[in-house]
């Protein structure tokens, strides 16, 4: 984690209140033929029927058991062609998993050779399009995806060689994940694996159609929808006191630092950025549901003696 004073606030000014660029690292699969959309229908706990194309939504792969094996992205690319695109180093086993239930259907499954180039900010869909053009499909592009979580916007350009806008800056990592934090965003590999429920990480809302038809790992969705989405943990966001003792609170808190409330573990930091937003370090993690929110917490890092003081807080943090 970059704390304060990095040379990336101009790249977070960007992305947060202009129009900046990177290159997001997705993996994309590619699921063609007759029985495609049919197929996905029964795999995604999205309602895709009535996306037309270059349309897009964001849904859950489920196991069985109702947990989590992808958060991804589904976009209808023509009638019987679609991509799913999921955080990079999880498109094997996204890949995989479909495949896993592909049972006399006419459906092919493929990674697809697309790397995705986001564009973030308020100024995105203008810096698209040009001074007082339309926006057109940008060379390299196959497809261009709007954006909005949690306050973020943009347009998500994904295709083999997609190129930001001309004038657009070209952002650092670090800018991006500062933004990601305060958002609350999850990642896979992060906030989410195969242990994650829906309920947990507040995707139910942005990625579950209750009125379609049942789909692969449905009944957990449902039986804890009908309970009010009681579970036992929730993603919350955590903000370190700038002013924490011995100068903490200007340092980067480790990722699998322990969440502490009353002398005992709630909960573990699953990502930390600095906040030039709040001017101090920031954090995702779960924290049981005991914890009353907004509270004091304190985080504990695991490889030394190490305390920051904090507060956890709903989601999003800015």
């Amino acid at each position: 984690m970059t704390v304060a004073g990095g040379d990336w606030r101009g790249d977070y000014e960007a992305l947060r209140h202009g129009a900046g660029a990177l290159v997001l690292g997705r993996d994309v699969v590619g699921v063609r033929g007759p029985d495609a959309s049919e197929y996905l229908q029964g795999q995604l706990s999205q309602d895709i029927a009535a996306l037309g194309a270059g349309e897009a939504a964001d849904s859950l792969v489920l196991s069985p058991q109702g947990k989590l094996d992808a958060l991804v992205r589904v976009v209808r690319l023509a009638d019987d062609r679609w991509s799913l695109d999921t955080d990079a180093g999880f498109g094997e086993a996204l890949q995989a998993r479909l495949a896993r239930f592909r049972l006399r259907v006419k459906v092919e499954i493929a990674a697809l050779p697309w790397r995705c180039v986001a564009v973030r900010g308020p100024g995105a869909s203008a810096a698209l399009a040009g001074p007082g053009a339309p926006r057109s499909l940008p060379a390299g592009a196959a497809v261009a995806v709007e954006v909005s979580w949690n306050g973020v916007t943009g347009v998500d350009l994904l295709g083999e060689a997609p190129e930001a806008p001309a004038g657009v800056a070209r952002c650092a990592a670090e800018a991006w994940e500062a933004v990601r934090v305060e958002a609350g965003i999850p990642r896979m590999g992060a906030e989410l694996d195969e242990r994650t429920i829906a309920a947990e990480a507040g995707l139910v809302e942005r990625t579950v159609s209750f009125t379609k038809g049942c789909y692969t790992g449905q009944e957990l969705v449902a039986r804890l929808d009908a309970r009010g989405n009681r579970v036992a943990r929730r993603l919350c966001g955590l903000v370190v006191a700038a002013d924490a003792p011995g100068g903490h609170g200007q340092d980067p808190v480790p990722v699998g630092a322990a969440i502490v409330h009353g002398g005992k573990a709630v909960g573990t930091v699953t990502s930390a950025a600095w906040s030039p937003a709040l001017s101090c370090p920031v954090a995702l993690g779960y924290v049981h549901r005991s914890v009353a929110v907004p509270g004091p917490v304190e985080l504990h890092a695991p490889a030394s003696e190490r305390t920051w003081p904090a507060e956890v807080r709903a989601l999003p943090l800015v």
